[in-house]
């Protein structure tokens, strides 16, 4: 969540670069960094950053699961054994 804290002028950001990084290492949260009053830019720690990447790669592979899942109930598909013949026939494969 944004705090009113995490916002702060690019200059400001620049003239107190060093006190804004130890601050943002200390909380894990991201400076949002604004010109003329609008928030233009978001400035993260390399370690909460990647944190956020890693949930990103979590949730997305959660969605793959859960795609193949009802992919299963609806019955989509057919056998694995069916396919299986498939290869074996198309590239001269001798059953086992």
């Amino acid at each position: 969540m944004i705090q009113l804290t995490d916002i702060h002028s690019l200059s400001d950001f620049q003239r107190n670069a060093k006190a804004h990084l130890k601050q943002m290492k200390k909380t894990g949260r991201p400076r949002i960094l604004t010109i003329h009053g609008k928030a233009e830019l978001i400035v993260q720690d390399t370690k909460s950053y990647q944190k956020l990447l890693d949930a990103v790669e979590r949730l997305e592979a959660i969605e793959g699961i859960k795609r193949g899942l009802a992919s299963l109930q609806r019955r989509e598909g057919r056998p694995i054994e069916d396919a299986l013949e498939d290869l074996r026939k198309k590239y001269e494969i001798p059953s086992a």
